[in-house]
C-alpha cells in the first residue's frame, strides 16, 4: 500500500473497508461545493445522482463524490457521507435545510470470496460515513478503499493515483478504482499495456515487453473464472483550475481514451466504466494560456498511469 500527498489544495480524500466482506468505499471531499460532471461508457453502470452532473441540470456543485465496491448495495455508501455533510452544515440551500449532494459509483465485488452474508442492511452507509471521517490531504493505494476487494483478468486490482502539474502550477489528478473485465497486462506478460505514459517508475519501470507477445492481441477477460461478471472501472479526475460544468463533461469523454490505454478489453458490456470531473476551482486561467484540449489530453494521461499504478500497488501488497 503506497500512500502520497494530494497535489491539489482544498480537497480531502477518505477510505474505509471491511476486512470480513472484502470491499470498501473512496470519499473525495472538496472543501468547498465543487462544479462537477461524469460520463458513462460502459456497459452495466451503477449510480446514484450523476444526472444532476449534465450540463443541462440545475445543481451546479457538488459536496462529494463517492467510488465504493458492492454493485448496488455500494450505493448506500453516499447516504452515509451525506449523513457526515448534513452534521456539519453543508449542501444545497432549500430553506430551512441543506441538501448535501453525493453522486456516487459503484464496482461488483460480491464474488471475490468475502462473507456477503450481513444482517438485514449492508455495511456501505456506515462505510460511507467512516470514509467521510477519515478524509485527509494525503491518500494511499492498491489495496484499499473502493479497490480493497477488486479484481481483473489477470489478478488484484486496487486503487491508483497519478498527477501532472501543468502551467501557472495547475494541477490535474486521476484517482481510479481498478476492477476490470480484462487485463491491464499486454498477453501473459507483467508488462502493463500503459508502459509509455509511466512516470519516474510508478508502476515498475518494466517499459514494454520484447519481444512482443505472439498472444498480445488475444483478449483476455474473467469469462471462466470465480471472478466472472465481477467488473467496472470507476474513477475521478480532478483539478484545481476553474471550469464550467460544460466543460467538465467534455474533459470526462476526452479522458476516457485513458482507459483504452491501460485495459484491455474495455468498455464492455459487463463494464460500468464511468468517470467523473471534478474541479475545486482555486485558479483562474483563460483558454488561450491552456485549452480544453491539453487539459482533456493530460486527464486521460493521468488516468491510463492511475490504472496501473492502482494494480502495481496492489500486487505488491498482496505478494
Amino acid at each position: 500500500m503506497k500512500s502520497g500527498l494530494l497535489p491539489i489544495r482544498g480537497l480531502r480524500i477518505g477510505h474505509a473497508h471491511d476486512e470480513r466482506v472484502q470491499t470498501g468505499t473512496t470519499v473525495i471531499l472538496p472543501d468547498s461545493a465543487a462544479v462537477a460532471s461524469v460520463h458513462v461508457v460502459g456497459g452495466s453502470p451503477g449510480t446514484r445522482e450523476t444526472e444532476l452532473l449534465n450540463p443541462l441540470q440545475t445543481v451546479e456543485y457538488v459536496d462529494a463524490l463517492v467510488l465504493s465496491g458492492g454493485s448496488a448495495f455500494g450505493l448506500d455508501a453516499a447516504t452515509g457521507v451525506q449523513a457526515w455533510l448534513r452534521e456539519r452544515g453543508r449542501g444545497f440551500p432549500v430553506p430551512p435545510m441543506r441538501i448535501p449532494i453525493v453522486p456516487a459509483a459503484i464496482l461488483f465485488d460480491l464474488k471475490n470470496g468475502g462473507d456477503k452474508n450481513w444482517d438485514r442492511y449492508p455495511p456501505y452507509r456506515e462505510l460511507g460515513y467512516q470514509a467521510a471521517d477519515n478524509a485527509v490531504t494525503s491518500s494511499a493505494t492498491g489495496r484499499v478503499g473502493a479497490g480493497f476487494g477488486a479484481t481483473t483478468a489477470a489478478g488484484p486490482g486496487g486503487l491508483g493515483m497519478a498527477s501532472e502539474a501543468l502551467v501557472a502550477d495547475i494541477q490535474i489528478m486521476a484517482m481510479m478504482a481498478v476492477n476490470a473485465a480484462g487485463s491491464p497486462y499486454i498477453g501473459d506478460s507483467e508488462h502493463f499495456w500503459a508502459a509509455g505514459f509511466e512516470r519516474n517508475g510508478e508502476y515498475g519501470s518494466r517499459g514494454f515487453p520484447a519481444p512482443w507477445p505472439a498472444d498480445a492481441q488475444t483478449p483476455r477477460t474473467k469469462a471462466g473464472h470465480s471472478t466472472a461478471g465481477m467488473n467496472t472501472t470507476i474513477g475521478v479526475v480532478i483539478t484545481n483550475l476553474a471550469i464550467s460544468k460544460v466543460e467538465a463533461k467534455q474533459i470526462a469523454i476526452m479522458a476516457h481514451d485513458g482507459f483504452a490505454r491501460a485495459l484491455y478489453p474495455v468498455h464492455t458490456p459487463g463494464d460500468g466504466d464511468l468517470l467523473f470531473v471534478l474541479s475545486t476551482s482555486e485558479t483562474t486561467l483563460d483558454r488561450e494560456s491552456l485549452s480544453l484540449l491539453t487539459l482533456g489530453t493530460v486527464a486521460a494521461n493521468v488516468v491510463t498511469r492511475a490504472i496501473a499504478q492502482g494494480v502495481y500497488a496492489a500486487r505488491k501488497s498482496a505478494s
